[in-house]
């Protein structure tokens, strides 16, 4: 039945939840086909009758059990409504017989709570009165306040006012009018208080902070008292670091009236000396002011530090501070810092008179700064405390004035560059400067190191710029020196070239003996820092006459070779002992040539007056140092071809000692003291009587000892038999090339060519049959295997 009616389009409408019989009845209505509807509803109720009527018939006997327990029920619900009703009506006489009771206890209740609470207040009051007693007696008795005793007083104080706190006490007339006068003993509590820790912190009277600190502890007050503080002599700080910098203030200080400075803050005409000195005696007061106040701060640190209650223990510095709170000596100098550096950096734009005052007074300033420093850091250096001011904080301070460093140094350089850029003008080439005009950069240098050399961070700081400075000389002067075949001529007198190089090594061996004595009663430090631009003015100094030098020395030399031009192995040759000669004659004229027109214009004069012409030494300059060099090189190179001259007679031998000895004297008189000269002259000296010895007695002279093992070989060869070939002329070299060859080579070297030689002669020897050898050869092995035994 259920499946027709669902299948049904019609009854399956009726099965929805939502079904609207309005909604149906007006569907039906506009089908049109009302009156088949009806009929199929009607239809349908008929086979719900049946099918109802169906089912309870076949229920039958369920049906009436279901009724029978309904009436059951029924019953028992009857007896419970019965019950429930006597329960209700046992509630109600109890709780008649309650609500008496209850409303007595309630209100008994009230007024035993309102006893406790009279008792109480009274019991407060009473101590409240009591302690107020104590307090007003403990001021009667010391009308004195300085010999009062104040932590007490603010003990007492602190436990009244947290009594009537506590306990509301307001409204009472007698805790009310009693409350005014402690409220105004507070106040005095207050005064007399902060004048003992104010009294303190200006004596650094660690008792006297101390009672000060303890009677705000007592009184509930110290974070706040302590913050206070701080806030107070930051701002005195800050207010001294403003008014040390007003220009207005300065003005009126330096004393030439009102008006006297205008909107740049420059002062008035006639007026610029006066405000200098206002504006540092203003500065002077301000580093003084700042100090005392870091130095307060930090006692007041210490004490708080340091100081416990006596009765709890708890230590000052903890119930002021959190963990994370920065210390006061921080937070006051971190707070002086800014004000500072900001008006620093203020005045440094706004006011041209401060900037160039600090400027040009910068060593002035920066010693104030460090002075401060410096007595902060003497004044809280106590053993077991930290220090008021870390390193960091003190370049805090130094930073501060930064961008007045930054001008002071360019002002240096600038000073520095112009008046280089004066004496080596760059549109003029060919002008020689004064040594008046060196004098003045020499003496600009100094000024600049003496103005700054009490503080050791700025001079290296000026150095650098000095440094810059003599870099820029050293460039202006290479740009002077002259080139080209005039400056090389050696022949002829002095040529303007020449003497404007002459001038310009001069002016800077001047510059670099002036400048390293100044910095020579500095630190290391100081030195290494102008080594670069003294090293470059040494260098254009040498480069200004280096040219010339060498060609001298390749005069000499040219006229030392012309030795192998001369006959020395003849016998019985010229006897004429008076005369040197004819290469050696040239060689001294060239000497005596080079020392009139060149060395006497380089070298500095004589010490003595009655001395020959010889170069005073006591001195190193740079045209000393290249003079020693060249004499040094002609001995050398004299005796590297002396030691090359073969065959060599008995009357070869003196006309070349005669020969050493004329160059010996031209070389001490013209050029430099030979005993100066170490190994060249003790070499010189030595082969003169080596050429005379026998050639047995050669090996145990001590005479070889200053001598260079090549030059005893080379000489061995003028005692062998022509067979005996040197290492010139078997390699068919040219005197001038075999010694530009022994330039480039060690005595080793040159041993394995004089080797190579032996070996050959050695096998000659042996073609012919021959045992025996010349007595030179043996010698010449020998000591040739020293030299390869030396070197090993």
């Amino acid at each position: 039945m259920a499946n027709l009616l669902a299948s049904d389009p019609i009854f399956s409408a009726f099965l929805l939840p939502d079904f609207d019989s309005a909604r149906f009845s007006s569907a039906a209505l506009s089908s049109g086909s009302a009156a088949s509807r009806i009929e199929k509803l009607q239809e349908g109720l008929r086979l719900l009758d049946n099918q109802l009527r169906h089912e309870v018939l076949s229920r039958h006997e369920d049906l009436l059990n279901q009724l029978s327990s309904i009436r059951a029920a029924d019953s028992a619900l009857s007896s419970l409504r019965s019950s429930v009703s006597s329960l209700q009506s046992s509630l109600q006489r109890v709780r008649s017989e309650l609500s008496d009771p209850h409303r007595v206890i309630a209100a008994k209740t009230v007024q035993l709570s309102n006893l406790h609470s009279t008792t109480e207040l009274l019991q407060s009051t009473i101590r409240f009165l009591r302690l107020s007693k104590k307090l007003r007696d403990l001021m009667d008795s010391t009308p004195d306040h300085e010999k009062l005793d104040l932590s007490k007083a603010a003990q007492f104080h602190f436990e009244i006012l947290s009594l009537h706190n506590e306990y509301h006490l307001s409204g009472i007339d007698v805790v009310d009018a009693e409350l005014k006068w402690v409220t105004e003993i507070g106040q005095k509590l207050r005064s007399e208080g902060m004048r003992v820790l104010e009294k303190g912190l200006e004596d650094l009277n660690q008792a006297d902070v101390g009672a000060g600190l303890q009677v705000f502890y007592n009184m509930g007050e110290l974070r706040g008292t302590v913050d206070g503080l701080v806030s107070k002599y930051k701002g005195l700080g800050v207010k001294s670091i403003n008014t040390s910098l007003d220009m207005k203030a300065v003005s009126a200080g330096g004393g030439y009236g009102p008006g006297g400075v205008q909107r740049s803050g420059t002062p008035q005409l006639g007026g610029s000396a006066k405000a200098k000195e206002a504006l540092w005696q203003r500065m002077s007061s301000c580093m003084d002011q700042l100090h005392s106040i870091v130095v307060a701060i930090w006692h007041l640190q210490r004490v708080l530090s340091k100081k416990r209650d006596p009765f709890t223990h708890v230590l000052l510095l903890e119930e002021v501070m959190q963990d994370d709170d920065p210390m006061l000596t921080v937070r006051i100098w971190e707070a002086l810092v800014k004000s500072f550096a900001s008006q620093m950096k203020s005045t440094f734009t706004a006011s041209s008179f401060v900037k160039e005052t600090f400027t040009t007074g910068y060593p002035k300033l920066l010693s104030m700064i460090e002075n401060l420093l410096e007595r902060i850091s003497r004044d809280t250096d106590v053993k077991g405390v930290p220090p008021a001011l870390t390193s960091e904080a003190k370049d805090q301070m130094i930073s501060a004035i930064e961008p007045f460093q930054t001008a002071f140094l360019a002002l240096c350089l600038s000073r520095l560059s112009d008046l280089v850029n004066s004496v080596f003008p760059m549109s003029s080439r060919g002008s020689i400067p004064s040594k008046e005009h060196i004098s003045r950069i020499i003496s600009r240098i100094q000024e600049e190191i003496e103005s700054v050399q009490l503080d050791a961070r700025l001079t290296l700081l000026v150095l650098h710029e000095i440094n810059k400075a003599l870099l820029l000389l050293s460039e202006r002067a290479e740009y002077q020196i002259s080139a080209g075949p005039e400056a090389r001529q050696v022949t002829g007198p002095a040529t303007p070239a020449q003497l404007k190089n002459f001038a310009l090594c001069q002016h800077l061996q001047e510059v670099h003996a002036r400048v390293s004595s100044l910095v020579a009663g500095l630190p290391t430090i100081a030195s290494d820092v102008l080594s670069p631009a003294l090293g470059t003015i040494y260098g254009v100094a040498g480069d200004s006459v280096t040219s010339l030098f060498q060609a001298m020395l390749d005069r000499l030399e040219a006229s030392i070779l012309k030795i192998h031009d001369q006959s020395f192995g003849t016998s019985g040759m010229d006897n004429n002992n008076n005369h040197a000669s004819p290469y050696m004659e040239e060689l001294q004229k060239s000497i005596v040539h080079f020392r009139s027109e060149f060395l006497s214009r380089l070298l500095p004069p004589s010490s003595s007056s009655s001395s020959s012409s010889t170069p005073s030494c006591s001195t190193e300059t740079i045209c000393t140092r290249l003079v020693r060099g060249v004499a040094s090189r002609v001995l050398t190179f004299f005796i590297r071809h002396a030691s090359l001259v073969r065959p060599l007679s008995e009357s070869g031998k003196l006309r070349m000692a005669r020969d050493m000895a004329e160059l010996e004297l031209a070389v001490g008189q013209n050029l430099f003291p030979v005993e100066q000269l170490g190994g060249p002259y003790r070499s010189l000296r030595a082969f003169r009587p080596v050429i005379f010895l026998e050639t047995s007695q050669l090996e145990a002279s001590p005479l070889l000892q200053d001598l260079p093992p090549s030059v005893v070989l080379h000489h061995l060869f003028s005692r062998a038999p022509d067979e005996l070939q040197s290492p010139m002329q078997r390699n068919r070299l040219s005197p001038l090339q075999y010694s530009l060859w022994m330039d480039s080579q060690g005595e080793d070297q040159i041993w394995r060519g004089i080797k190579a030689a032996l070996d050959d002669y050695a096998a000659k020897v042996g073609a012919r049959g021959d045992k025996e050898f010349c007595p030179v050869y043996p010698l010449m092995l020998k000591l040739g295997s020293s030299i390869s035994g030396n070197q090993s």
